[in-house]
């Protein structure tokens, strides 16, 4: 069991689990406005992206045997603990889990063709672990975007739906606060995902990829990551001011600050020099807990407006 929960990479889907809890149980539920799925079908809703998702982890490591081999030899669980054969078997019942209940949520809305989501999701994911992830960055932005595009579904499923002429114009601008989290989970991540390869460089190397570190070096990529790192820095900042501080939200002023914008620049800071695989793979947990804070400041700015007003 231990070793099927290391498989599917079960700290990354709790994370997204917990992304979308918080968002609908933290936020959406006490804005006053309908939402498309009831409680028991959102717990299906996130069952449902976190299979998908689960399946991805697996596909990628069953093609990423070699790659692993050389870079995590420790962390290798497929032809160890998990045969190849048992591995396929449950990449495809996570599938056909994650995605038949994506086609009877998207019949619940009364909207069959979202169905289609969950069948994209899925394949892309396949495509990436089989052939995408050797091109330069754009297994990178396929995986930034997958995880922006479940912040996306949150709307897509609860709001979209329960729109109508009168609630139109609140229902926009909290489709608009999911579009800038979701944006934010994009950069993020992208970020997050040239810092990986930068700590699998030599594996990565070896099995042909042509990854930005590859083509480019270490020293340069590191330099491009400092550059990227100022995009969210900037974001945030611009955020915090005309959004948080603007509007009298001095709690949710100070945890941006302390919480999302100061480890952002410690990022920043250790990129310039960072050098060796350890390094690197500090900053990535560096960059997953700035994601985690980031999706609790949902709850935080929710509870400041609440007491606030």
């Amino acid at each position: 069991m231990i070793h099927f929960l290391k498989l599917i990479r079960y700290q990354n889907l709790l994370m997204l689990a917990l992304m979308q809890l918080i968002f609908r149980y933290g936020f959406l539920k006490s804005q006053n406005v309908p939402l498309a799925l009831a409680d028991w079908q959102y717990v299906l809703f996130v069952i449902s992206t976190v299979c998908i998702a689960a399946a991805g982890y697996i596909i990628n490591n069953i093609f990423d045997q070699d790659t692993d081999g050389e870079n995590k030899p420790n962390n290798v669980i497929i032809g160890k603990q998990i045969s190849e054969s048992n591995a396929y078997n449950y990449y495809v019942a996570l599938n056909i889990i994650g995605v038949g209940i994506g086609f009877y949520l998207s019949n619940v809305i009364q909207r069959p063709s979202f169905a289609a989501v969950f069948i994209l999701i899925a394949a892309t994911l396949y495509f990436y672990a089989t052939s995408m992830k050797q091109s330069l960055l754009i297994g990178n932005i396929i995986i930034a975007l997958l995880l922006s595009t479940s912040v996306l579904l949150i709307g897509v499923f609860n709001l979209l739906p329960a729109t109508y002429e009168e609630n139109r114009p609140v229902m926009a601008i909290l489709f608009r606060i999911l579009i800038d989290y979701a944006i934010f989970a994009f950069i993020i991540n992208f970020i997050r995902e040239i810092v990986k390869d930068l700590e699998d460089v030599n594996g990565d190397y070896n099995q042909g990829m042509s990854t930005l570190p590859i083509i480019l070096g270490v020293a340069r990529t590191s330099k491009i990551v400092f550059a990227l790192s100022f995009i969210p820095i900037i974001a945030i900042l611009y955020y915090i001011n005309a959004y948080l501080f603007a509007n009298g939200l001095l709690m949710s002023t100070i945890y941006g600050l302390i919480f999302i914008l100061s480890p952002l620049l410690y990022f920043t800071v250790k990129i310039w020099s960072a050098e060796k695989p350890k390094d690197f793979n500090h900053l990535s947990v560096v960059l997953k807990w700035i994601m985690f804070f980031g999706i609790l400041s949902i709850l935080v700015i929710n509870y400041n407006m609440k007491h606030h007003a």
